[in-house]
């Protein structure tokens, strides 16, 4: 049996990193509510509809990413491609936040990011059904 704490610990620093950036887009949104005196929803303030959208979709991308990161390593993923999916889809979360944060931003941020985000997670998806598929016919 193979030593899956390379893989898995790899798994835990993208985990952490992500959650940071959640945390700093969490920030952002609450400086603005405080800015504008909003406390739920966005008060019509297009930079507060903004900046919730791209938290929204922090939170639509980022679980099961991680999860199924985590299910690549438990099934043997070498921490090196753990490290490489992760920082890629970590660098477009991070591009995507950065985007939505500020009131106005070059799409070259939204757009890089969200290349650097899909990337990931479709090789995983592939490499997931791909596994699953061969283990039930080997």
């Amino acid at each position: 049996m193979q030593n899956l704490a390379p893989a898995l610990s790899a798994v835990g620093i993208y985990a952490a990193l992500n959650m940071a950036i959640l945390i700093w887009i969490a920030m952002a949104t609450t400086r603005l509510r405080f800015k504008y005196k909003v406390s739920i929803g966005d008060g019509d303030i297009k930079h507060l509809t903004r900046i919730i959208r791209g938290h929204a979709n922090a939170i639509e991308n980022m679980p099961i990413f991680l999860i199924m990161l985590v299910v690549a390593a438990l099934l043997g993923m070498p921490a090196l491609a753990v490290h490489g999916l992760g920082l890629i889809f970590t660098i477009g979360r991070g591009f995507h936040a950065w985007h939505f944060i500020q009131e106005d931003a070059p799409s070259w941020q939204r757009g890089g990011g969200y290349g650097l985000t899909i990337l990931p997670q479709l090789l995983l998806l592939v490499g997931l059904v791909g596994h699953g598929l061969w283990m039930m016919v080997v």
